[in-house]
């Protein structure tokens, strides 16, 4: 019977196609916005949980303080306040599992005929550690190079690109400032940060070898900033504490006095930024299934002039030993079909307007399954709810007044 209402309500349907095509047309658009919509979205959480992993995991950093000077007050990192030394006592404490200093500037990189303007980072060998970075090639620099700031460097992947190409740069020799720096490694490619920045483009060498031999240093064993990583996710309010009580003893600041640090918690900035991702995509989910619900409208509105149109076939129907059950199911069927045959046409465009944008605009899109199978839960949903209300007023229509409707 069921199989038989199935055709029935398909053979109605097929009676006035462009009628049909126009009312699932309404849910084409919805699905098919809410599918790019929801790809778009959980493009842009990709991209930012992938800048997140590629920080490493809880992670803090700290900057030397601000300093006042004729009477204007500079930002972070105006006061060299902080020291190699202060690197090393943090990484005694107990909740930091590791801990590098950092000295940033850049220079022009040379190598045979090309030449390369980038960021160079002095740091220590834990700067790998505390950022969850690996090597592509070659072998890290290491304490004993930084004890003896030797002349080594790690290239990041777009320095390589922009100086070697295809050649493979380990063992070779370049430029920096006009002095020699052998390349011993080469540094696994992160892409961008949460701030747009190319991690990439970036040389770390020994913190000793710039301070002494690269850029100088104007006070000994300075340092711009330092990275800490915590032991565990749990802990980093307590490290933050200790770090803090710590390097106000060391710097001897008394209670109440202004630090002359600032420490960040870059998990927390960076979480903060998954979260409004997340909201976004979201919101860009809630927008595109406006359209579904305009479309469900749409199937009401044209299920309900069916009705209309078929009062005397119903009237038959029912006279002829129909139920209304029968009548109800028949109606649920036709809106139920035209919703899942728009939404298979919808899923098709959002699939492919995904790929386009990917394509055409260089974005990054992610279709998962679990956005597809939503579309079709919703397209059924919205099929059964806006078909029930014309479904229900066709099955409670009286046989006698049926069959003298004209």
């Amino acid at each position: 019977m069921n199989i038989q209402m199935l055709v029935e309500a398909w053979l109605a349907m097929g009676a006035n196609k462009l009628r049909t095509f126009l009312t699932m047309l309404g849910m084409m658009i919805g699905v098919g916005a809410v599918v790019l919509m929801l790809a778009i979205g959980q493009g842009a959480q990709y991209v930012v949980d992938q800048s997140i992993a590629s920080m490493g995991s809880n992670l803090f950093i700290i900057l030397s303080g601000s300093t006042t000077s004729g009477g204007m007050r500079m930002g972070s990192g105006a006061s060299p306040s902080l020291t190699v030394a202060d690197a090393d006592a943090l990484a005694e404490l107990p909740d930091i599992a590791a801990v590098a200093p950092a000295s940033p500037d850049s220079a022009q990189v040379v190598y045979g005929a090309s030449n390369w303007s980038t960021r160079i980072y002095g740091t220590t060998s834990a700067y790998l550690e505390v950022r969850d970075w690996h090597l592509s090639a070659g072998t890290p620099f290491t304490d004993s190079d930084v004890r003896a700031a030797t002349r080594v460097a790690l290239l990041g992947q777009t320095v390589v690109d922009n100086l070697f190409g295809d050649e493979n740069p380990v063992n070779k020799t370049i430029r920096i400032k006009q002095s020699p720096y052998l390349v011993v490694g080469v540094l696994a490619a992160k892409g961008q940060s949460l701030d747009g920045r190319d991690q990439d483009d970036t040389i770390l060498v020994p913190i000793t070898t710039a301070q002494r031999k690269l850029f100088g240093n104007q006070f000994q064993g300075a340092v711009r900033f330092i990275m800490a990583q915590a032991r565990s996710a749990d802990v980093m309010d307590a490290a933050e504490r200790s770090m803090n009580e710590l390097l106000r003893q060391r710097h001897h600041i008394p209670p109440g006095g202004d630090d002359d640090f600032s420490i960040r918690n870059l998990t927390a900035l960076a979480n903060t930024a998954a979260d409004a991702t997340r909201a976004m995509s979201a919101m860009l989910g809630a927008i595109a299934s406006i359209s579904l619900l305009v479309g469900g409208i749409g199937i009401m509105n044209i299920m309900l002039v069916s009705v209309t149109e078929r009062t005397r076939e119903i009237g038959i129907r029912i006279a002829i030993g129909a139920r209304q059950k029968d009548i109800l199911l028949q109606f649920l069927l036709e809106a139920i079909i035209i919703s899942i045959a728009g939404c298979t046409v919808g899923v098709v465009l959002g699939i492919a307007g995904a790929i386009i944008i990917n394509q055409m605009a260089d974005t990054a899109v992610v279709i998962t399954g679990s956005s597809v199978i939503m579309a079709f839960m919703v397209a059924s949903a919205v099929g059964i709810f806006f078909g029930f209300y014309p479904a229900r007023k066709a099955a409670r229509l009286k046989p006698i007044d049926a069959l003298r409707y004209q």
